[in-house]
């Protein structure tokens, strides 16, 4: 294959999962906005009265959208927090850039985390009498 100069290389690898700096932008990122969420530096009194996770920060591709997945401590006030949070995007993003060396700080969006709801649901699945009957059964693929 004859060099071609100027041109990026373009991967072979078929992965669909988010790239390395992708995940270290992201992590960065909620890190940062998880301090300012703690330390109440948004003045906005639906903000400081409910402690707000931040479980996980997903970045676009072009590292220009982060989506924040929150949840309110206990899962109360779900909805007002998401709305205080949406209605403060523009102040969350200009106090999380001033902890990151990035060119741009992204688009913030909030999304509810779901991903405990979707534990307790694997959790009462497990606890089925059925379930639990089908994983006591020996495996009749089982080399004996």
């Amino acid at each position: 294959m004859p060099y071609m100069r100027g041109m990026a290389s373009k991967s072979t690898s078929q992965g669909t999962g988010p790239k390395q700096r992708q995940l270290r932008v992201g992590e960065l990122i909620r890190r940062n906005l998880s301090d300012v969420l703690a330390r109440g530096d948004v003045h906005d009194p639906d903000l400081e009265r409910i402690s707000i996770t931040v479980g996980e920060v997903r970045m676009s591709t072009d590292l220009k959208v982060a989506t924040a997945y929150v949840l309110p401590l206990g899962g109360k006030f779900a909805d007002e927090a998401l709305a205080a949070l949406r209605r403060n995007t523009g102040e969350l993003r200009h106090l999380i850039s001033r902890n990151m060396t990035l060119k741009f700080t992204p688009q913030l969006r909030f999304v509810l985390d779901e991903t405990f709801d979707r534990m307790d649901e694997t959790r009462r699945l497990f606890a089925d009498e059925t379930v639990q009957r089908d994983i006591a059964q020996p495996d009749d693929d089982a080399e004996e």
